[in-house]
């Protein structure tokens, strides 16, 4: 069962020293993370449920070199292969274990449409300049690309941690770059193939438009391909 709650308030399941990870933004018909889900948060539902990922028992996870290649150790525990901070995107999900936090955290993971509206048009009642409810924006970041972690010139050579890059739209955090984020669309209507959305750290920011057409089959995990939640009202 979905959790309900006030669309008045929000939820904290933990701090960080960028955005509040694990914050849900309140939107009119759903609620949304405000950040992608990160590895400490991966880590809590993994005890809790006594999860093994497919990353962890198959070898490791993907990344795309000479073609897509297993890294042997690489799982969401470590991304690239190594320890890394709790507040980096979790990633070496599938569709399936992606889904499975979600419904565990009381949520989904989102429809390509919903995942749009967030990401593109602002929806808060009263957002701080120099964002203006009711505009669809050409990309989640605003009027530009510009503060999205992409392969142009930005801070972080691979990942950046959740919320340590500009805020968006809705006061969104990697709704464009950063990571992929599965969505619950089928590009064949069985489920075999799901699409993911905002591009990644390893593309450029065309990637990160709405109309981007980007499906992978859902069994699939890589360094680049995490995800959110939303939450019903």
């Amino acid at each position: 069962m979905l959790i309900k709650y006030s669309f008045c308030s929000v939820m904290i399941f933990m701090g960080s020293v960028h955005a509040q990870v694990g914050e849900i933004v309140a939107l009119p018909n759903f609620g949304i993370d405000r950040t992608e889900v990160t590895i400490g948060q991966f880590d809590r539902y993994a005890r809790a449920t006594g999860t093994t990922t497919r990353a962890e028992k198959e070898g490791g996870g993907f990344e795309y070199g000479a073609g897509w290649e297993r890294r042997p150790g690489w799982s969401w525990r470590k991304p690239d292969g190594y320890t890394t901070s709790a507040d980096m995107p979790a990633v070496h999900l599938d569709f399936a274990e992606a889904q499975a936090y979600c419904r565990w955290a009381g949520g989904r993971l989102p429809t390509g449409v919903e995942w749009r509206q967030a990401g593109f048009t602002e929806m808060r009642e009263s957002p701080p300049d120099p964002w203006q409810k009711g505009r669809t924006y050409l990309w989640t970041t605003g009027d530009s690309p510009r503060g999205a972690n992409t392969s142009d010139v930005d801070p972080w050579p691979r990942a950046a941690p959740a919320g340590a890059t500009k805020n968006g739209v809705n006061g969104l955090y990697d709704m464009g770059a950063n990571v992929w984020e599965w969505t619950t669309d089928s590009s064949d209507g069985n489920g075999r193939e799901r699409r993911t959305v905002g591009g990644s750290w390893w593309y450029g920011a065309f990637n990160m438009k709405a109309d981007v057409q980007a499906f992978k089959p859902a069994d699939f995990y890589a360094v680049y391909i995490g995800f959110r939640c939303v939450y019903e009202r």
